[in-house]
């Protein structure tokens, strides 16, 4: 497990840089989950690290393999400077431990709700996991082990996160697309529904 993390972090660091600070949240019968802070070109990037220890096992399995199973971690981007966000850090924390508290899988498409604000006075208590690759590369792991894939996650509001329960995942990126919706503006309001 630590040598998994060690491997997660130097990913990290080659693709973000330098962290400039970090907190650690650990949940009761839960591993210690970190929370790295990255900042540059007027961007806060925050990402998980210790979800990745272990593989996301579906909960209707018996016996969860130690060894096979989609591994993730976490990465929200903002604009620094426009609300307080390093408030993210619990949350992000509490969506990380997930997968060992409620037996989710964590995949591109899905709404993550922590049922209060992102940070104080953020319109957003959910978000939607978008596809991995982009911003992190994927962390290659020996076999039989699943790669390390770093999953952006997009700040939804109450209403896009309901217009996405009815229309799917795809529709409100599609949205968000025609719209020319800022989605890493920590105050920005909900995307036209109409």
């Amino acid at each position: 497990m630590a040598e998994i993390l060690a491997l997660v972090e130097a990913r990290l660091r080659s693709a973000l840089g330098e962290p400039d600070a970090r907190a650690a949240v650990t949940f009761l019968g839960t591993d210690r989950i970190e929370v790295l802070r990255f900042t540059g070109d007027g961007l806060v990037r925050y990402a998980t690290l210790g979800m990745s220890a272990s593989p996301m096992a579906d909960p209707t399995a018996v016996v969860a393999d130690p060894l096979r199973g989609p591994r993730a971690e976490l990465v929200l981007t903002v604009r620094a400077g426009l609300a307080p966000t390093d408030r993210v850090l619990r949350p992000l924390a509490v969506l990380a431990a997930s997968p060992q508290v409620e037996g989710l899988v964590v995949a591109p498409g899905a709404s993550l709700d922590v049922g209060e604000p992102l940070w104080e006075g953020a319109p957003f208590t959910s978000v939607l996991v978008a596809e991995p690759g982009g911003l992190v590369e994927d962390l290659e792991l020996d076999e039989p082990m699943e790669p390390v894939r770093f999953l952006p996650l997009l700040p939804m509001t109450a209403n896009e996160a309901a217009w996405k329960r009815v229309h799917g995942a795809a529709a409100l990126q599609e949205r968000w697309l025609a719209r020319g919706t800022d989605l890493r503006d920590p105050l920005r309001t909900s995307v036209a529904m109409d």
